[in-house]
Parts: structure tokens; C-alpha cells; sequence
């Protein structure tokens, strides 16, 4: 807080006081705003779940060709997902499994494909994200 309060003060005496910013002091500027913003990114990544990667995984991982947020496809929506295992306490790790294996019958006659390309935590991520679309 100091260095940012010495800072302002510095950048404030330098505007009013000589006409204007000079290199050094926009340099010591810019690499503060910088500086600040990598240490609260890296914050947030650390201590997020997973799950916030999750829309990205989901379009990295092709899901988005057969599933959709908010309606039905050639799959169910995410929201309808969410919906039906709301107050299942095991739902993350049914999901995370049926995401892994495929399956058929729980949503209509199309069967899920295998996606034998995920993790498990990366199946976790997105089961996770998609219960908190209700």
C-alpha cells in the first residue's frame, strides 16, 4: 500500500508540478497497473475451481456440437441437466462418469458418445459447471 500510496503521490507531483508524466514515471506507472493485475489474476487462478474453465473446456472438448446452454439440441440443454440432479448430492460424480462412458436412454432415444478424451477432473470441471446453470 505504500509503494502504491508513493506512487500516486509521485505520479500526481510529476503531472502538476513539472507539465507532465515522463518516461520514467509512466514506465513506473504501467508496470505497476501491470504488476497489479498479473498478482490478481494469478490469485483468482489459484483459488477458483475448476469450473470456471468450464464453457471453454466444453467448446475445446466439442460438447457445444451437441449440447447447448439453454435449449435441446441433439442433446439436452445444460439448464435441463442442471434441473433434473439439482438435489442429487452424488450428481457431480454421476455426470463426471456418464460424461466418460456415454450412455443412452436417460435423455431419449440418441445415445451419448464415449469421450474417452477427458480426465476425470476435467469430466468433474464440466459436471460441476453444468449444475450451477440452474
Amino acid at each position: 500500500m505504500q509503494a502504491q500510496r508513493s506512487l500516486s503521490l509521485n505520479t500526481w507531483h510529476a503531472v502538476h508540478s513539472h507539465g507532465g508524466l515522463s518516461g520514467r514515471h509512466v514506465m513506473k506507472v504501467t508496470s505497476m497497473i501491470g504488476l497489479r493485475n498479473l498478482v490478481l489474476f494469478l490469485g483468482i487462478l489459484a483459488t477458483s475451481s475448476p469450473a470456471l474453465a468450464s464453457p471453454e473446456l466444453a467448446r475445446a472438448k466439442n460438447c457445444v456440437a451437441c449440447h447447448h446452454a439453454e435449449r435441446r439440441m441433439i442433446g439436452p440443454a445444460y439448464s435441463l441437466i442442471a434441473a433434473r440432479y439439482a438435489n442429487d448430492a452424488a450428481a457431480v460424480g454421476t455426470l463426471a462418469a456418464r460424461i466418460i462412458a456415454g450412455g443412452g436412454g436417460n435423455w431419449g432415444q440418441m445415445p451419448m458418445p464415449a469421450q474417452a478424451n477427458l480426465t476425470q477432473e476435467e469430466a468433474e470441471a464440466l459436471a460441476t459447471w453444468i449444475l450451477s446453470l440452474r
